[in-house]
């Protein structure tokens, strides 16, 4: 029972400098430098950042290779109660939390009230498979032998996460890290440390042992990839770019560390010509802009049967000219999380337009304050151009004309990411047809491109991952290997 003194105890108020959690001490980086942390709906500074660097990572690797035996000694049920106190604190901090994650994201409260939600669902699942922690039993050729499957902690884990989803993000990787018994360095986005800051202040006050979870912010060059370098972390897990994913991979690998990557996505949503086109609209509006189209799995490909394809446009571009930007309640979503980030995509966007493609909304920046990106469709573009192949991380989305079926789905396929995909139409048999079909990690009939819930796998094709999946039971074979056990016995001697 956690009691109300206990709770009068945690304070996430933002501090001055958002400090390095490790081994149990909160403390500035080892060179003492820091940065800024800006507020992607103003510009202006939150707070200072520690800017850690090796000799960071050095401790934290340190701290959590001494920690980490006595928390692997621990049950598996008792690691899923500690994590259980996690979510449960989680919980009674839920607006303190969100707060925090609309103040570094520039999301609305109610939107980061949602993240946080699902941050602590993720909690909850997890725990609970400290009692579901299964093996494998099964019979032997030899009599007189038992032989069984089960599973072992991998040491240290090094978790780097990108800053769409922060709360989540930190959730998704820590407490399936944790419950299987690994201690873990948690390395956030430079552009949110504020969620992963409380996650640990949290962490440390549910119970979570000295060094068994440690914080170390920072740039991905002096941070981030020391992390992946280090030959004492025996997991990489990385959710970002294609490009930092494919050197974590080739760096790590020449080490034969484990590497989990969830990286980008170009995914589309097919509007078939019998099609609900209002339930199309509104689930296109949601995968393309929410969160400021900043989702691996956003909509950025809608590809319309000819036989619907100007009366679909026209509802989607008169939809997405009500939207609404800004950071209340009331709004449909905030600002992209750096200045960097909304210049590369508006850059784009004109060289889209240079070669030919047509901007039916949007295509610019709303105000002169923040990095507000306003909601852009574009048509006319080529399969093969730059825009249709990569991944711009903003509220920016393609129409595409198509003659039938065959045709939708081999350009849907046409791309070097399979992460999700959706299709709207009425028809079962070409429901069931995509879903065989389509390359991609995750395939949705009438839906949209986004909505992974916590105890199904996530993950894709191609540039999009590397075969793991995080959520659901598959994220504890991220975490841990199989250890297969033999039991010879001899009747005899009873």
């Amino acid at each position: 029972m956690i009691t109300s003194s206990r709770r009068a105890t945690v304070d996430l108020s933002i501090p001055a400098l958002i400090p390095n959690q490790i081994g149990g001490e909160d403390g500035p980086a080892h060179n003492r430098a820091a940065f800024a942390k800006l507020d992607p709906a103003t510009g202006r500074e939150i707070c200072q950042v520690a800017r850690s660097t090796r000799a960071d990572v050095e401790r934290a690797v340190e701290r959590a290779r001494a920690a980490q035996p006595a928390w692997a000694a621990t049950t598996v049920t008792r690691r899923g109660e500690i994590l259980r106190k996690i979510a449960v604190l989680m919980q009674e901090h839920r607006d303190a939390i969100a707060s925090l994650v609309s103040r570094e994201t520039g999301k609305s409260k109610k939107d980061a009230l949602g993240e946080t939600d699902a941050a602590i669902e993720m909690g909850f699942f997890v725990a609970g498979e400290g009692r579901r922690f299964y093996g494998q039993t099964t019979t032997s050729a030899t009599p007189n032998k038992a032989a069984m499957v089960i599973r072992q902690p991998l040491g240290v884990a090094g978790l780097i996460i990108a800053a769409n989803t922060p709360i989540a993000n930190v959730a998704w990787k820590a407490f399936p890290a944790l419950l299987c018994g690994n201690a873990a360095i948690m390395k956030a986005s430079e552009d949110t440390p504020l969620s992963a800051w409380a996650f640990a202040v949290l962490a440390r006050e549910a119970g979570v042992p000295d060094g068994v979870y440690n914080t170390v912010h920072g740039f991905g060059e002096e941070s981030g990839a020391p992390i992946v370098e280090h030959p004492d972390v025996a997991v990489v897990s990385f959710t970002g770019s294609c490009e930092v994913g494919k050197w974590i991979a080739e760096t790590a690998g020449r080490r034969l560390a484990k590497v989990c990557l969830e990286l980008g996505g170009k995914n589309p949503l097919i509007v078939c010509d019998d099609a609900d086109l209002q339930n199309a609209t509104t689930w296109t509006l949601g995968s393309a802009f929410s969160n400021a189209g900043q989702r691996c799995a956003a909509g950025s490909r809608i590809i319309v049967f000819d036989a619907v394809y100007d009366r679909f446009k026209a509802m989607l571009v008169e939809a997405t000219r009500t939207l609404k930007v800004g950071t209340a309640d009331t709004d449909d979503y905030g600002p992209v999380i750096n200045e960097q980030q909304m210049k590369s995509m508006l850059a784009s966007v004109e060289r889209a337009k240079a070669a030919g493609a047509a901007v039916l909304t949007g295509g610019q920046r709303v105000g002169s304050e923040g990095y507000f990106v306003a909601p852009t469709i574009l048509e006319h573009v080529g399969s093969n151009d730059e825009i249709s192949r990569s991944e711009l991380f903003g509220p920016i989305t393609i129409l595409y004309r198509v003659g039938d079926f065959e045709e939708a789905v081999t350009l849907a396929n046409d791309s070097p990411f399979g992460l999700t995909a959706a299709i709207h139409t009425q028809n079962i048999h070409r429901a069931m047809t995509f879903v065989g079909r389509i390359q991609a990690g995750v395939a949705v009939v009438n839906g949209g491109t986004y909505g992974s819930e916590p105890h199904m796998p996530f993950g894709g094709l191609k540039n999009s991952g590397n075969g793991w999946r995080e959520a659901g039971t598959q994220a504890l074979d991220v975490y841990s290997d199989l250890k297969t056990v033999y039991i010879n016995h001899n009747p005899g001697a009873v």
